[in-house]
């Protein structure tokens, strides 16, 4: 009968997953992800083979827990017109430098400029978490307003669009771009977008 595992395996991934988020694949040592894990190194063999399988069990916690949260406010009938849906998807980059103080970026983005373009099963999970928001976007294209009239191919452009301004937010925020900065791109991605009629509308709090 095999032993029970001495160790919460949710806990220890949350921890890899933060202290990849924070250095990256290269950056982050054995000793960084035993103590992040708060787990001996021979807990952790028995639970993973390798360092590489940690970083793709830490993905697929960030795809269950990150993005699932995302894609759920994006079709959430309950949060209002699609546009304001999309509205909010955008400044949350925003808000995780201006309420948050977090300039990590997204685990998301920063796989996919770290490991993606040399590792094929990180770019296929890289890929697959990117179509799942790109989907939940163009769900809330449909439930707006504005977008009533558009056909089905520009509402498909318009979510990959959008999908890739969200990801490029947070490549500026983890830069160290100040939130104004920010602030402009989310409005001028919605007005050419024609997702909002005011230019004047920054959707909220302009500080650095």
């Amino acid at each position: 009968m095999a032993r029970p595992r001495e160790f919460d395996i949710d806990e220890a991934l949350e921890g890899a997953m933060n202290v990849f988020w924070a250095k990256g694949y290269e950056g982050t040592s054995l000793p960084d992800l035993l103590d992040a894990m708060k787990i001996a190194r021979g807990s952790l063999y028995k639970a993973f083979q390798d360092k590489r399988s940690i970083y793709l069990a830490a993905l697929d916690r960030y795809n269950r827990m990150e993005i699932q949260h995302t894609v759920d406010a994006l079709r959430d009938p309950t949060a209002g017109d699609g546009a304001a849906r999309i509205r909010h998807f955008l400044e949350d980059a925003r808000a995780a430098v201006v309420r948050r103080h977090d300039r990590r970026g997204c685990f998301l983005c920063n796989a996919a400029v770290d490991q993606a373009p040399a590792d094929t099963e990180i770019q296929v999970k890289v890929l697959a978490m990117i179509k799942r928001m790109e989907r939940a976007v163009g769900v809330a294209l449909h439930a707006s307003a504005l977008a009533a009239d558009w056909p089905a191919t520009r509402k498909a452009r318009m979510a990959l669009a959008l999908t890739n301004a969200y990801l490029g937010l947070r490549v500026l925020a983890r830069s160290g771009a100040p939130a104004k900065d920010l602030a402009a791109v989310i409005q001028t991605t919605l007005l050419n977008c024609g997702l909002t009629t005011d230019a004047a509308d920054d959707g909220g709090d302009n500080r650095d």
